[in-house]
């Protein structure tokens, strides 16, 4: 029912991207190495900004909440800090890193960041949790 349900191209890309997913048989440990260190890498930048963040993480997907609190459903997610979010969603824009615009969206880890690039978002994110500090 969608505009590329068994459209050939569709298939074809889909079929691809199996072929890749089994031709490397390190891929979720690899995506869940490079996950856990941006989430280690975050968390101790905003511990030493001092600002209270929960990095949620499952495996190569994550997202900050700007809240001291553990973050277990909408009902405790309601009460993060949403403007909090916005100043560090510009700030990390503004240093060349692209996270998703809301606070309840998440980002995710794909071969293509490297260890180089993780540390860039963490350089970057230290910056903006400074700046939010304020």
């Amino acid at each position: 029912a969608g505009t590329y349900a068994a459209h050939p191209l569709a298939v074809a890309a889909g079929l691809a991207m199996f072929a890749e997913i089994d031709a490397r048989p390190d891929l979720y440990d690899t995506l869940e190495r490079r996950g856990a260190a941006l989430q280690q890498g975050l968390e101790q930048a905003a511990s030493r900004a001092g600002v209270p963040v929960r990095v949620q993480r499952v495996a190569s997907m994550w997202t900050v909440f700007f809240t001291d609190r553990p973050i277990r459903g909408w009902a405790d997610a309601a009460h993060v800090d949403r403007e909090r979010f916005g100043r560090f969603f510009r700030a990390m824009f503004e240093r060349g890193v692209l996270l998703p615009p809301s606070a309840f969206e998440s980002a995710f880890v794909s071969l293509a960041h490297g260890e180089a690039e993780i540390d860039a978002t963490v350089q970057a994110a230290e910056a903006a949790f400074l700046e939010v500090a304020r």
